[in-house]
């Protein structure tokens, strides 16, 4: 193989490696964007936050704090990582949306010591739930129905989305593409 071959090759090979490590966004709006911000206010704490967390190409350190923060687990304290993939989710549906108001968090990151306890409750809850990665919010928008925030999570295809209208709450998380 000479030089040229090779180094084609190369560049297919960079490019079909780069899909399958991101994803690619739904929304067009979402892509275009200079900066990605997300408002939050968790509903056990009350504290807000309002955040750009990605700008000039690249993640926030000190707005990712500030959100690993937020979305600890209320029962422990403990704080945790949050998948930055799950940020972009957020941030893709709340675009998606033109909501204006911040997500209201329920749940973001668990503890396995309140993941167990929480179990132990409900059939419904994952043993190896991905709210123990920092994969997984449960969320809603005050400006928008949970009919309509579930039906733009699946439309995305970026994960599961459980709907939970009795609670007034929809599941999202960054793996396989699912939902119930």
């Amino acid at each position: 193989m000479d030089r040229r071959s090779f180094l084609k090759l190369s560049a297919l090979g960079a490019v079909n490696i780069s899909a399958f490590s991101s994803r690619s966004y739904a929304s067009s709006s979402f892509a275009l964007l200079n900066e990605r911000s997300l408002s939050l206010r968790h509903l056990h704490t009350g504290e807000r936050l309002k955040t750009v967390y990605w700008a000039r190409g690249e993640y926030v350190s000190s707005s990712l704090k500030e959100i690993h923060q937020i979305l600890r687990d209320f029962r422990t304290g403990d704080v945790h990582p949050i998948d930055p993939r799950l940020l972009d989710l957020l941030c893709e549906m709340q675009t998606t949306m033109e909501a204006k108001g911040p997500f209201e968090i329920i749940s973001g990151y668990r503890s396995p010591h309140t993941n167990a306890s929480l179990r132990s409750q409900s059939a419904g809850v994952a043993e190896n739930s991905l709210h123990l990665k920092g994969m997984a919010a449960d969320v809603r928008l005050p400006d928008r129905s949970v009919a309509a925030l579930r039906k733009a999570a699946l439309s995305l295809k970026a994960g599961g989305v459980g709907y939970y209208p009795a609670s007034q709450f929809v599941h999202v998380d960054i793996g396989r593409v699912r939902s119930w």
